[in-house]
């Protein structure tokens, strides 16, 4: 079934997914109340009919009990929706996480959600408002610290979005394949994602007026801390992203840069050439730059 512009008598399933890796417990919980709530309001209002939650776990070993799994999937029926658990036996990363569970989807629209992101209450169905034809995505407004990428204010069109919390259609999900897991494992999946879309038709949206709060952690200088892996895999997925999107130029440069960067820049590096001398490098697409933006080091303009 596919999804129809707002104001169609058509019933409308969402799946939202999340793939977690050793989260605790409690926080996850919060989280999933949030979007329980959030849901079963985005059904009051007639913008959803039917709703499940689905949870991936990469994590080494199950960190949900099937006593806790009782108890969530109480919580949703009790607002009108479910709640799946699978154990994935191994880390997946995140793009073949969701991979994974989208293959177990036959909704509608899947809303994609990080385990650290609590949706407010009108989130979903703001977001789902906004799906109207033509939009492959809707992303929400991230809280307490926006991102700075631009966007058209009267359009709400913008470069990419991210999948801390997004919606999307499944047929458009399906159309470009999902996520390039072979490609990203933790980073740039969402950018990819949003510029596939794009080589296809399909618009993708910010939606500044849902909004779901992401628990990130500042510095004294308020920038964010990122740990070792997070610099490892942003620098493997900036060198991958420039490579798929045809900017060999911005390949030399990287790789110039990275070359006498940190362990984990240099550490990236060497992966990626090991990546191309086996040919396991994705296949460019993109040629005449239509889509894809290179910014500053950025993925798009930035507003601040």
């Amino acid at each position: 079934m596919s999804y129809q512009p707002r104001g169609y008598e058509v019933p409308v399933s969402l799946a939202v997914q999340t793939v977690i890796y050793q989260n605790e417990f409690p926080a996850l919980v919060r989280a999933f109340r949030a979007v329980v709530h959030s849901a079963q309001r985005a059904k009051q209002k007639k913008e959803i009919e039917n709703w499940v939650v689905r949870w991936g776990d990469c994590s080494p070993e199950e960190t949900i009990s099937q006593s806790d799994i009782k108890s969530l999937q109480e919580l949703a029926a009790n607002a009108g929706g479910g709640f799946e658990y699978l154990f994935f036996g191994e880390n997946l990363g995140s793009a073949q996480g969701h991979n994974v569970l989208a293959g177990k989807s036959e909704d509608d629209l899947l809303l994609i959600l990080n385990p650290d992101a609590e949706v407010s209450p009108t989130c979903i169905e703001k977001l789902t408002a906004t799906l109207k034809e033509g939009v492959g995505s809707v992303e929400a407004r991230q809280l307490p610290l926006e991102h700075p990428k631009n966007y058209d204010p009267r359009t709400l069109e913008t470069a990419w979005s991210s999948t801390a919390c997004l919606l999307t259609r499944k047929s458009a999900f399906d159309q470009v394949q999902g996520f390039d897991s072979k490609t990203f494992f933790l980073y740039c999946d969402d950018v990819d994602y949003s510029w596939q879309l794009k080589l296809r038709g399909w618009k993708v949206l910010y939606q500044p007026s849902a909004t779901v709060f992401h628990d990130k952690r500042l510095g004294l200088g308020g920038e964010w801390l990122a740990t070792s892996s997070e610099a490892y895999f942003s620098a493997e997925a900036a060198l991958l992203l420039a490579y798929k999107y045809s900017r060999q130029d911005l390949v030399k440069h990287l790789t110039k840069l990275f070359a006498k960067g940190s362990a984990e820049q240099r550490q990236a590096l060497d992966e990626f050439k090991l990546r191309e001398k086996s040919g396991t490098l994705p296949t460019p697409v993109d040629g005449k730059h239509e889509v894809a933006q290179f910014i500053e080091g950025n993925y798009a303009k930035h507003r601040f």
